[in-house]
């Protein structure tokens, strides 16, 4: 998956993740989680999968699906698996007078420290321009019984 076919510049495979093996950078707010919650919960499907570096298992966008499927009494998460080394995945913080860094959101999960939610925003590198890091997160419809 990931060909330059259709567009994207970095590799990535999807793959179906134990939720418990996955290791936060950002902490999720409640309001946004009960409303993301509610919704799944309505269309009795997770549209998108999340992003996680494959090695490390943190998790790169997705931190309120993850929590929703979690209350939701799930296990298991699509997530589609890149290498967050890449020099084509990039990272714009969004907290006044702090520099966040890869290496400072992958010590953040492997110390669970996580940031304040919606620290951190993940771009991919597109010819001349940069795309928010969904951008490789196509639908996959998963129902929630599959997800159990």
């Amino acid at each position: 998956m990931g060909s330059k076919n259709n567009n994207i510049p970095i590799k990535f495979r999807i793959r179906l993740i134990s939720i418990s093996d996955l290791k936060p950078h950002e902490n999720t707010d409640s309001i946004k989680l009960k409303s993301l919650k509610d919704e799944i919960f309505s269309d009795g499907i997770l549209k998108r999968p999340i992003v996680i570096d494959e090695k490390t298992k943190v998790i790169i966008d997705g931190h309120h699906r993850v929590d929703a499927l979690r209350l939701l009494g799930c296990t298991k998460i699509p997530a589609c698996c890149v290498d967050y080394t890449c020099d084509k995945i990039g990272l714009k913080s969004n907290l006044e007078n702090i520099k966040i860094t890869k290496d400072k959101v992958i010590e953040a999960a492997l110390n669970n420290c996580p940031f304040n939610p919606k620290s951190t925003w993940h771009y991919i590198k597109l010819g001349n321009g940069i795309k928010h890091i969904s951008f490789i997160q196509k639908r996959v419809d998963m129902p929630l019984e599959t997800l159990k």
